[in-house]
C-alpha cells in the first residue's frame, strides 16, 4: 500500500502507465515485494538449520558439555539421561516433515501474500496520504485478527468444523491451514484449501485491477466505498 501510495505522490506512476498497462504495474510490485519477503523467510530457515546442525554437532562431538548439563540440572556425573534427552529429540526432530511444512509454508505465504497485497495495492492508489487509508484498513485487516484469535480453538480441535472452514476461506487459509498442517491434514482439503487460494487471490487481483487502473490517476478527492464501486464498474 505504501508503495503504491508514494508512486501515486510522486507522480511517478503517470510516466509509467504510459508504457505499461496498470495490472501489469500492480502485478510487477507484489511480485517484487513478495521476493523480499520471502527471501527473509528463507534466510532465516537456512539460519535455523545451521544453528541446529552446530548444536547437534557439538553434542555429539563434546561429551564434557553433557556433563555440564547433568550438573546444572542436578544429576551430577550420570550423563546417560542426558544423552538419552538428547537422542530423544533429535529423534522426534528427524520425523518432523520439514521438507513438507517448507513448501506448503511457501505456498500459503504466497497465496496469502498475494491475496491481501492486491487489496492493500487498491487501498493505496484509492488515497492520497496514510491518514485517508485507515478507513479501508480494518475490513482487509480484520480476517486475520480473526484468524489469530481463532488460532487456540484450531490448536485445541485442528479436525473441527471451525477448523475446517477457516482453512477453506481464502482470507483466513494462509494462517489456519499452516496451524492445523503439523496436526495431519488428509491430502483433499490441502489440494482444495490451495487451489480457493489460488482462486481468491486471482479474483481480488482482477477486483483490483479494475479499481487501480482509475485510482492511480485520481488526486484531491475523497474516497468512499461507494467510489470504489463506481470506478470498478467504470469502462476502459
Amino acid at each position: 500500500m505504501k508503495g503504491v501510495l508514494e508512486e501515486k505522490n510522486n507522480r511517478v506512476v503517470e510516466v509509467i502507465i504510459s508504457s505499461i498497462k496498470p495490472f501489469q504495474l500492480m502485478m510487477g510490485k507484489i511480485l517484487g515485494i513478495a521476493a523480499v519477503g520471502l527471501t527473509q523467510f528463507l534466510l532465516w530457515v537456512i539460519l535455523s538449520f545451521i544453528v541446529t546442525g552446530l548444536s547437534v554437532l557439538l553434542f555429539d562431538l563434546d561429551p564434557g558439555s553433557a556433563a555440564l548439563v547433568g550438573e546444572t540440572a542436578g544429576i551430577g556425573d550420570d550423563t546417560n539421561g542426558v544423552a538419552q534427552a538428547n537422542s530423544g529429540i533429535i529423534k522426534l526432530m528427524e520425523t518432523i516433515p520439514i521438507t513438507y511444512l517448507l513448501v506448503t509454508f511457501i505456498i500459503f505465504f504466497l497465496g496469502g501474500y498475494f491475496l491481501y497485497a492486491s487489496l492493500f495495492a487498491v487501498v493505496g492508489s484509492a488515497v492520497d496520504s496514510d491518514a485517508d487509508s485507515q478507513q479501508f484498513m480494518f475490513p482487509i485487516t480484520l480476517p486475520l485478527i480473526i484468524s489469530i484469535v481463532a488460532m487456540g480453538f484450531v490448536l485445541n480441535d485442528p479436525d473441527g468444523q471451525i477448523a475446517f472452514w477457516m482453512s477453506m476461506i481464502p482470507l483466513t487459509s494462509p494462517i489456519i491451514m499452516l496451524a492445523r498442517i503439523p496436526f495431519g491434514v488428509p491430502l483433499w482439503e490441502l489440494t482444495l484449501s490451495i487451489s480457493l487460494l489460488i482462486a481468491g487471490f486471482i479474483f481480488t487481483t482482477w477486483i483490483a485491477g479494475r479499481i487501480y487502473r482509475v485510482g492511480i490517476l485520481t488526486h484531491g478527492s475523497k474516497v468512499s466505498y461507494r467510489t470504489l464501486a463506481k470506478w470498478f464498474f467504470q469502462n476502459y
